[in-house]
């Protein structure tokens, strides 16, 4: 599937591939979060014979709602038929960007001509286990690979502006969302889910009092391993309470964090 804001006939309501009906001028954009080491990660796209990144993206097939086309997009890039996402803003400006800008430096891959004149986008992010992800680029695109935040490019189309209000999101909503379930791991340990929250959060937190809400609230379940290949003293287990943590989350969230 083609992506971002591409008419990929001058009839645009229909594409190339199969000549399936789209949804005039409505696309996807798609901030895929991952978890790693430390740090929060952010999966970008590399554009065809150029130094310009973007993230994911695509079109709105007539015959499905906004939520099936993201998930769409989202097992394309990643993989995974499973993810976490949430709709978070719709990107409407008349003037989004630099069009004429765009057209140039992309036409060695798409005719000038077959940009969309008024883009609307739909912004998803996504939580996916960073080790369960296979990024797989797109048609036009030579690669798709994980980026540090603090190290991601600047981005074609408004797309910087897309990431930081997905990022913006994702931490008004970060007491109310199943977070931990979708970024880490099956096991991990109690600094592992403090340094998630961490790192989408920007700022340090006090490891005493985050482990003591967190075991007192009863969405984490301690197990008789412990990580091992650690240099220091090896820290337990845990794994989630899934039920738990539904039931925290609906009972009022994890206001602590």
């Amino acid at each position: 599937m083609l992506t971002f804001e591409i008419m990929l006939e001058v009839d645009e309501n229909k594409s190339l591939e199969g000549n399936v009906e789209l949804v005039p001028q409505l696309t996807l954009d798609c901030v895929i979060f991952g978890f790693h080491g430390s740090s929060l990660k952010v999966l970008l796209l590399k554009w065809k014979g150029t130094e310009y990144y973007s993230l994911p993206g695509g079109t709105v097939k007539q015959e499905e709602s906004l939520d099936d086309a993201a998930i769409r997009v989202l097992k394309e890039r990643t993989g995974l038929d499973k993810i976490f996402l949430r709709q978070f803003y719709t990107f409407g400006k008349v003037e989004r960007y630099d069009r004429e800008s765009i057209r140039k430096k992309l036409a060695h891959l798409v005719n000038p001509d077959l940009w969309y004149k008024r883009p609307i986008s739909v912004g998803y992010y996504a939580l996916v286990d960073f080790e369960e992800v296979f990024p797989n680029p797109d048609l036009l695109s030579e690669s798709c690979g994980w980026w540090d935040l603090s190290d991601v490019p600047e981005l074609l189309f408004d797309h910087n502006e897309i990431l930081e209000k997905a990022l913006h999101a994702l931490r008004l909503e970060l007491s109310f969302q199943p977070v931990g379930l979708n970024l880490l791991p099956e096991k991990f340990t109690m600094p592992d889910m403090m340094r998630m929250y961490e790192a989408i959060l920007g700022k340090k937190i006090d490891p005493r009092n985050f482990q003591k809400k967190i075991l007192k609230s009863g969405i984490v379940i301690k197990l008789d391993e412990v990580k091992k290949g650690v240099a220091h003293k090896s820290p337990f287990l845990y794994k989630f309470d899934a039920n738990k943590y539904e039931e925290v989350l609906k009972e009022g969230g994890l206001f602590f964090i």
